[in-house]
């Protein structure tokens, strides 16, 4: 048997992190196993569908390096591979299960199953279709339903006995079919319901293993029912634990919760953000791969297996995704790291003299996050306003009065260097501070409160005074030296 699985979005949005981690362990789970991933769009609800959301589905896979062997836009021998093109595959199964029975014509109108909802709810019951349409003879059905009379096909579920499903990671599970409502498999428009879609697709695309959400698990007893009905080999199901926000909600879009494009556009690496989803419910092999947390995408095809697989939801923490994309980062070849910063330099300094290359090695380990950059470099743009305590620190025994020295000492041999690179003004500025029996750091920190108005920065004074050059920097101690000359005289 050749292992074929599917992810199967509805777009209606964007790849929320929840439905790309069932992607990502579908498709290690058909890697794995050697088999085949597919993806289906299902689109039959077709009132929350997204403009440009089936787009953002290719787009945000492929990003993901989730890459499908069949698809509506790569093809393969089930296709097509959009519910809405299928539309008249889903009737004739319908109608053979309206020929046994396991399903039947249903004429209620939108305010007779209110009236009859309404009364249920009065009585305390809990609603659920009563059957009312199933005993219409057959032949007056058909007449209704040929005559242009608006009616839906449901599922015909018995009124005794049990329906039950095997799932690989739950057990066995079972509902009692009194619990059970006759869902609508064919709306009033034609279209199938996401229940009979999947079912008619997943055995006509030879689908052998189906991993989704736990909120699935209430659904696959009828599932089945449908399977039996129609004579056919239900899939092995592999249900999935939710990913929450907390103990209590999941991550929903609905609440500000970010999608995989979101973390994308907020300078996560992709690469970070796959390790770290692979982990949400999913351990390795403890006595195979110890502790180990950073894995390439083929390591977690090699490890991935269901046994790893948690019961538990799992929480999505941010904290330890900053983490994640921090390491990444960090172990980024520097050309990776480079060509991924340029841009967030841009918002911060575009149209200014700056090497960035320079600027890249001294931020490389210090990036967490890649939206953060231009906050962290705008100071070599722009001075910002600080305040002159800045100038006091113990540790490099600095304080204002020594601060006014080091700057006013600093200004002319600064202004009389005519190589401005990083070895230069290290050795005269050092020099500065020997020949003038001051500690190097109160030569140093000075200098570089001066020209960053920062308590923190990528690089010294040195690296900073060659990033913005000569000009801006006798410019901004200048502008020091004007501050410190001011407190003094206002003491």
């Amino acid at each position: 048997m050749t292992v074929r699985t599917r992810f199967a979005p509805s777009p209606t949005g964007y790849l929320h992190l929840g439905g790309l981690r069932t992607a990502l362990y579908t498709y290690l789970f058909a890697k794995k196993n050697g088999g085949m991933f597919i993806l289906r769009i299902e689109d039959t609800d077709q009132e929350r569908e997204v403009p440009g959301a089936v787009e953002l589905i290719y787009k945000s896979l492929r990003q993901a390096g989730l890459f499908y062997d069949e698809g509506p836009d790569v093809g393969g021998d089930y296709g097509p591979y959009i519910q809405t093109q299928r539309r008249d595959t889903y009737m004739p199964y319908a109608m053979r299960l309206v020929e046994s029975g396991a399903a039947y014509p249903c004429f209620c109108t939108k305010e007779e199953l209110q009236a009859r909802r309404d009364a249920a709810t009065a009585r305390g019951e809990q609603w659920k279709y009563d059957k009312h349409c199933l005993h219409i003879p057959k032949e007056e059905a058909m007449r209704r339903m040929q005559s242009g009379e608006p009616f839906v096909i449901r599922q015909n579920i018995p009124l005794t006995g049990t329906a039950s499903f095997d799932d690989a990671l739950y057990g066995h599970v079972e509902a009692p079919c009194d619990t059970l409502d006759d869902n609508v498999l064919i709306k009033a428009d034609g279209l199938p319901t996401y229940n009979f879609a999947n079912v008619i697709d997943d055995h006509l695309m030879g689908i052998t293993h189906v991993m989704r959400g736990t909120e699935y698990l209430s659904s696959a007893p009828k599932y089945n029912l449908l399977y039996e009905a129609l004579g056919w080999q239900p899939p092995i199901y592999i249900h999935l634990s939710p990913v929450m926000k907390d103990a209590s909600r999941k991550l929903s879009k609905r609440y500000g919760d970010p999608s995989f494009e979101d973390l994308l556009a907020q300078g996560y690496v992709k690469d970070a953000i796959i390790n770290f989803i692979a982990l949400l419910g999913w351990c390795p092999d403890v006595k195979k791969y110890g502790d180990k947390e950073f894995f390439t995408m083929d390591e977690l095809v090699e490890a991935f297996d269901v046994s790893g697989l948690s019961k538990s939801p799992a929480i999505f923490n941010t904290e330890k995704l900053l983490w994640f994309n921090h390491e990444y980062i960090t172990r980024m070849p520097f050309e990776d790291y480079l060509a991924m910063a340029a841009p967030w330099f841009d918002k911060a300094l575009a149209g200014k003299n700056i090497d960035y290359r320079r600027l890249a090695e001294l931020m490389h380990t210090r990036t967490e996050l890649f939206s953060n950059v231009p906050d962290q470099v705008r100071f070599l743009a722009e001075l910002p306003e600080y305040d002159a305590a800045l100038y006091t620190h113990k540790k490099m025994k600095t304080d204002p009065a020594v601060a006014l020295r080091a700057l006013t000492l600093a200004r002319p041999v600064l202004a009389g260097l005519k190589d401005f690179g990083e070895e230069s003004l290290k050795e005269a500025l050092m020099g500065l501070a020997a020949a003038n029996e001051m500690k190097t750091g109160q030569m140093m920190w000075p200098v570089r409160t001066a020209l960053s108005g920062l308590a923190s920065t990528p690089g010294g004074a040195t690296e900073i005074a060659y990033l913005i050059g000569k000009e801006e920097t006798l410019r901004r101690i200048d502008k020091g030296i004007e501050m410190l000359k001011g407190l003094e005289e206002a003491h």
